[in-house]
């Protein structure tokens, strides 16, 4: 299909380049017109053995299994687990993986190529609101806009998230290399630092005009953009995200918090770590939420799907 906003904006674009020299606009509309017969072209002859490659806006479907895979680089695409209700043994259809491989360093494409060859979809892990000592892009971020520690991850500090122009550049070319890389989606994590001790005299209105950045620039590269729990403020993000991830809202019985995301035909995936299965898998299946049971390191195994 065409996009439409997409086509009207590169026509005004078209317009505004030709100003006010005769023939201008008529070749705009000429040069327009060329890119709407192309993208009919290409949808046209668009198979399934493309469906996994970028260059669409891919959404998921609560038909899809998660594997929420960011503690190892390499996917183990060959997993397969019986679900908590029994039956044959299933396999992931979308993965969660870092944006980094194994050194550090250099974006998974590998990885992402693994999942590709599955017939799966990569999903890019990266820390929006809390800087990493041991990211390659560290010393990017200056230290004024570095908080208090996250309690319990060594390392890891709190972001000024008022520190939009600063901020934007350096999230904008960690969500190019998910892209490139050849990721569908970004998963943000630490978008709730208003409802933590950040150092910093964050509100809720912060934490918006944050998390709205954030949506637009996953969309401006043409990927899907999940919110990472911010329970609170799921009524006034559910509009600009694409799916929600949670984690441990069965444990914390919060689970309905997710339920705008749910009645907007949009993803919500829940990860538990110790809560078994027979505790919440009905209710979550009951909900049309993805459902899993992982290890709190976030390796491959176990992984427990609901269904």
């Amino acid at each position: 299909m065409i996009d439409l906003r997409r086509a009207v904006s590169r026509f005004r674009s078209l317009v505004r380049a030709g100003g006010r020299e005769p023939g201008a606009v008529l070749v705009s509309v000429v040069a327009i017109g060329v890119l709407a017969a192309a993208a009919i072209a290409g949808s046209a002859v668009r198979s399934p053995a493309s469906a996994g490659k970028p260059g669409k806006l891919w959404k998921p479907t609560v038909n899809d299994r998660w594997l929420y895979q960011i503690g190892n680089s390499v996917p183990d695409v060959d997993i397969c687990s019986i679900p908590a209700g029994g039956g044959r043994c299933v396999k992931p259809t979308v993965w969660v993986l870092d944006l980094y491989a194994a050194d550090g360093t250099t974006p998974n494409r590998s990885g992402v190529e693994l999942v590709r060859r599955s017939g799966g979809r990569a999903v890019c892990y990266v820390s929006a609101g809390s800087w990493e000592q041991w990211r390659p892009d560290a010393g990017s971020f200056p230290k004024e806009v570095r908080g208090k520690v996250l309690g319990g991850w060594p390392g890891e500090r709190w972001l000024d998230i008022r520190a939009l122009g600063t901020l934007r550049p350096l999230l904008v070319e960690r969500a190019k290399k998910c892209r490139d890389a050849g990721f569908r989606a970004i998963d943000w994590d630490n978008v709730d630092g208003y409802t933590n001790n950040s150092g910093f005299a964050l509100d809720g209105g912060d934490q918006i005009a944050f998390a709205t950045m954030l949506a637009d620039i996953a969309h401006d590269l043409d990927l899907a953009v999940g919110l990472k729990n911010n329970l609170e403020q799921v009524p006034e993000l559910v509009s600009l995200f694409d799916f929600a991830v949670n984690e441990q809202c069965a444990q914390f019985n919060e689970c309905q918090l997710l339920d705008p995301f749910v009645r907007n035909a949009k993803v919500v995936v829940q990860i538990e770590y110790s809560t078994p299965t027979r505790k919440f898998c009905s209710e979550a299946i009951h909900a049309r939420r993805t459902a899993m049971v992982m290890g709190q390191d976030l390796h491959t195994h176990p992984w427990l799907p609901c269904r």
